[in-house]
């Protein structure tokens, strides 16, 4: 493939962030508004001690 080819894709992509310099910013905000949270660890000691062990075979039923 040659070195100068760039995929229409990229070519939008590179323009709508040429037109929408907040763009990247607006993406972080976004995630730590989704992800990226303190999570409580006595909280999750207790999911973990809450797990119900998975059957080996579960589309098998013990009839």
């Amino acid at each position: 493939m040659a070195n100068n080819f760039t995929s229409e894709l990229t070519q939008f992509i590179t323009q709508y962030k040429t037109e929408n310099p907040d763009t990247e910013a607006r993406q972080r905000e976004g995630r730590f508004r989704l992800w990226d949270k303190e999570l409580d660890a006595e909280q999750q000691d207790g999911f973990r001690a809450a797990q119900v062990a998975q059957d080996p075979y579960v589309y098998y039923q013990n009839a």
